[in-house]
């Protein structure tokens, strides 16, 4: 099938006069020797992934598919997202360019009311744009509300040969079905509030109440849809694959047999299926805070579970369709979540802490080179782009201003990078091997963190070194091509 598309985009070629006679024929001649060297490429984008939770990185949840990876890739320790959160993450992924800090920015219909929240301007530069004009078949598989159903995305879903949306509808009689037991099972008393009340109907209704069925839920769906695409570009390759599951978001609703994993079997009541995105103290009493925040993370750490059970649906059916000998890999996620961390629940523009900012990265070569080996280097997201181009031969754009990390591959290294930063709303980071600045983008409330000192991030000694907070701000404001904006607007 290969073959086919390649000599039609030829034909095309010819007819368009940039090649004619023996040229073509000597084009089409190495397009076929290229096609069949060329790796498949299939990129697995997580929501709300904390890098701290995965049983790989040291975390406590049971994640042993995502554990499957780097054994065979190489695992980045220092990955820190520049853009958050979902949709500037996103759009950071698939351009392979810094989308912070947000400049220019104005609401769209259909996406949140925040800085950074826009389509992707120019979707020839995406990465799967790129691959399949020079010959890839292209597919995204997601249930993100965003890119799935808002109307700015439209030219995004049409850019791919396949597009599969699994997020599933909300119908009046599926509504009709959720109990007010159902809602308030997952409330716990302090969150049930109008607002909250409606999102998690609406929820329970969108995933059929999946805790009694797991496969219902949209992480099911979607990696089996993904399974099954897989099957399909078995016949089309070279392919690039995204699949991008919107688990773990919260609300958390798993079965009970994955919350059994963790719970506190002391625990009695509703359980956090959503927790307030405030300081912990303004919406639980000293009293509460301690047990609800306890099994909010439980709940996390089962909805994880839950996610990797059926990321190994997807896994194997790439291993049984001998594919893996034969593809790029790359798992990673677009930010993490406050659970307590920092005094705070929820995603807190203001708390940009590893908690918030850190995700995953594994890079999986088919080829074997660097499996079961680590990295400390900064990476983001708009180094994944850049990576894949050079690992499958297409020359990058100019405006892709991540680096490749092919390097590491070869026993190299990318050019330095000795500061990370990135930003979320009206806030940034600025984070080297000894300090971690947070700031409002004005400069105002600067909190810094001496890390050798103070790895959990406590103690704000920004007074103490009032040098330092004005040298990392400055590094930023010279990297992000000046003074950054600020923007009024409701979080």
């Amino acid at each position: 099938m290969w073959v086919v598309g390649v000599r039609r985009l030829l034909v095309a070629l010819c007819a368009m006069g940039v090649c004619v006679g023996v040229l073509c024929v000597r084009a089409a001649g190495a397009e076929a020797s290229l096609a069949r060297e060329r790796p498949n490429v299939v990129v697995l984008v997580v929501d709300t992934l904390r890098a701290d939770y995965i049983g790989s990185y040291g975390g406590r949840a049971l994640t042993p598919n995502i554990d499957r990876l780097p054994r065979t890739g190489l695992r980045f320790t220092r990955f820190f997202n520049e853009a958050m959160p979902t949709g500037p993450a996103r759009r950071s992924i698939m351009t392979g360019r810094r989308v912070f800090p947000f400049r220019g920015w104005r609401p769209y219909l259909g996406l949140v009311p925040g800085p950074g929240w826009a389509p992707i301007a120019n979707l020839r530069t995406t990465f799967t744009s790129l691959m399949r004009r020079n010959g890839y078949w292209t597919s995204y598989v997601t249930d993100n509300p965003f890119l799935a159903d808002a109307g700015v995305f439209g030219g995004f879903r049409g850019s791919f040969d396949l597009f599969a949306n699994t997020r599933g509808r909300v119908s009046a009689e599926r509504l009709e079905a959720v109990t007010q037991r159902d809602v308030r099972s997952w409330l716990v008393p302090e969150v049930r509030i109008p607002r909250m009340i409606e999102k998690m109907r609406r929820y329970n209704a969108r995933t059929s109440s999946y805790w009694r069925d797991e496969a219902r839920s949209t992480v099911a769906r979607t990696y089996t849809t993904g399974a099954a695409v897989l099957e399909r570009a078995l016949g089309r390759q070279p392919f690039a694959l995204v699949v991008d599951t919107f688990e773990p978001h919260e609300p958390w609703t798993p079965p009970r047999h994955y919350i059994d994993l963790y719970r506190d079997r002391r625990y009695r009541g509703s359980e956090p299926g959503i927790a307030l995105y405030r300081p912990v103290r303004r919406w639980l009493s000293d009293a509460r805070a301690p047990q609800v925040i306890a099994r909010l993370r439980d709940l996390y750490a089962a909805e994880l579970t839950m996610t990797d059970r059926w990321l190994g649906v997807f896994l194997d059916r790439l291993d049984t369709l001998g594919l893996s000998s034969n593809t790029i890999v790359v798992f990673t996620a677009d930010h993490g979540h406050l659970l307590g961390d920092h005094g705070w629940t929820g995603k807190t523009p203001s708390m940009l802490h590893p908690a918030l900012i850190q995700s995953p990265l594994i890079l999986v070569d088919p080829r074997g080179r660097m499996a079961g080996r680590t990295t400390g280097y900064f990476a983001s997201t708009h180094d994944i782009a850049p990576t894949l181009l050079a690992m499958t031969g297409i020359r990058r754009p100019k405006a892709m201003n991540g680096v490749s990390l092919a390097p590491f591959l070869r026993g190299e290294a990318p050019p330095a990078r000795r500061l990370a930063y990135g930003g979320y709303g009206n806030y940034f980071y600025a984070r080297t091997g000894s300090w971690a600045l947070v700031s409002d983008n004005r400069g105002l409330r600067p909190r810094l963190f001496a890390l050798k000192a103070d790895r959990g991030e406590r103690h704000n000694v920004a007074h103490r070194h009032p040098a330092v907070v004005s040298r990392l701000a400055r590094q930023v404001r010279a990297r992000a091509g000046g003074r950054l904006p600020h923007y009024r607007y409701r979080p």
